[in-house]
This record gives structure tokens, sequence and C-alpha cells, in this order.
């Protein structure tokens, strides 16, 4: 029996170098060079990067000729912000309760 061990989207976010491609990824689809500009570490490690952010199915690449560009794959965040919305449900109730509390200062 073979494992194939697949990382989930919390693992891609949690690195900062990963949260910053996808943040570049928001406005445009970039190449590997488009991307590694940003960064001051090699075309490589941000290429690893890359990779895990495909294989958490963050991103998407598509061939356009000898060129492949990163696309950001929205539908894995879901599941992210499916996480959050409790955490967002509670920040909400108390700022209610602050509001509250500061209307009867």
């Amino acid at each position: 029996m073979t494992w194939v061990t697949r990382r989930d989207p919390f693992q891609a976010i949690a690195d900062p170098t990963r949260r910053a491609i996808l943040g570049m990824l928001l406005k445009e689809a970039k190449t590997p060079n488009e991307l590694a500009e940003h960064f001051d570490c090699s075309r490589q490690a941000v290429s690893k990067h890359i990779g895990v952010l495909v294989e958490c199915g963050l991103v998407t690449q598509r061939p356009s000729g000898r060129v492949i560009y990163y696309h950001l794959d929205t539908g894995k965040m879901r599941e992210v912000d499916a996480w959050l919305e409790p955490f967002r449900k509670l920040w909400s109730d108390r700022f209610t309760q602050l509001d509250d509390v500061l209307k009867n200062l």
C-alpha cells in the first residue's frame, strides 16, 4: 500500500513567502521568474514554494508556449474561509458587545 501525502491549504499559507506569492497572483497570472523577482531567495526556492501551492490546489499552472503561467485558484481558499468563519463571528460579537459598553459610558 502506498500512502500519498497531500498537503492542505493551511500548510501552504503557514509560510510568509507562499502567502506573498498568493497575494501577487490576486491581480494576474505570473511566471516563476516574475514571482522570483520579488524575493531575495533563489528562483529554485521560489519554484519549490510554487510547487507546494500547486500541490495544495491553491495555484494552477497553464503553459503558454515555452512559458508556464501560475494562476490563483480560489476554490481551496474556501476551506480556509470556512475555518475562519466561527472566529469572524466571535470577533463580530465581541465588537458589538464593546460598542454596547462604550455607548453606556
